[in-house]
């Protein structure tokens, strides 16, 4: 009987490799990412059933690469195993298409029923959050007007790269842009989000999950 495929992307090397030991024994891993850009590469040339994915990522963050794969049509189901308990990631996460959003401490007792029921179709939370998640979502509450998704998903993209130090040129060429695009979506993201320098931007991906410290 042909097993469930899945494929696993963390930049933490041990925690990847545990989260592998904890799933062979009932499921396929077809392979392990370090960062976003692998992720959606290895997610569209595999084809898992599941992904288990981090949120905070290099190059391309968890839920940035989810939505790159939701909108490519990619119909694995995505559980998001984090440290992050703030609400909310986990409503930009859930927003993303996510099945699941297991904490990274709960690890060993929540994962595996979150990928059973992500399979079925359910949604998982870590109950240490979930309380408040489903509360936020009957409380109303709105993003803020500096929320990540005022910017476009390229803006989103970019915003990440020049908060882990890549250069204009380097973003170019990783998004295989003209130097001069990667400036003008850099003066787009400034003026959207009203911050006037590159340390401003560095804290405001810091402060929403867009990078991680570290």
């Amino acid at each position: 009987m042909n097993r469930i495929r899945v494929l696993i992307a963390d930049d933490h090397q041990i925690l990847a490799e545990g989260v592998r030991g904890l799933l062979e024994a009932e499921f396929e891993v077809v392979g392990v990412v370090a960062d976003g850009r692998e992720l959606v590469a290895a997610a569209k040339r595999l084809l898992p059933a599941v992904i288990v994915a981090d949120v905070t990522m290099p190059l391309l963050n968890g839920i940035e690469a989810a939505v790159q794969l939701r909108d490519a049509g990619v119909t694995a189901k995505v559980v998001f195993l984090t440290m992050h308990r703030d609400v909310a990631y986990a409503r930009r996460a859930l927003d993303a298409g996510a099945s699941g959003y297991v904490l990274k401490h709960s690890v060993t007792s929540e994962l595996l029923t979150a990928i059973r029921e992500a399979l079925c179709g359910q949604t998982y939370i870590s109950p240490i959050i979930a309380g408040e998640l489903f509360q936020s979502y009957r409380d109303g509450d709105a993003s803020s007007s500096g929320s990540p998704q005022r910017l476009t998903a390229r803006q989103r993209e970019v915003l990440q790269l020049i908060a882990e130090g890549s250069s204009a040129k380097q973003i170019a060429s990783l998004l295989k842009i003209s130097v001069r695009t990667a400036e003008a979506h850099r003066a787009r993201i400034m003026e959207a989000l009203e911050l006037s320098s590159t340390a401003e931007l560095v804290q405001y991906a810091i402060r929403n999950g867009i990078v991680s410290v570290d």
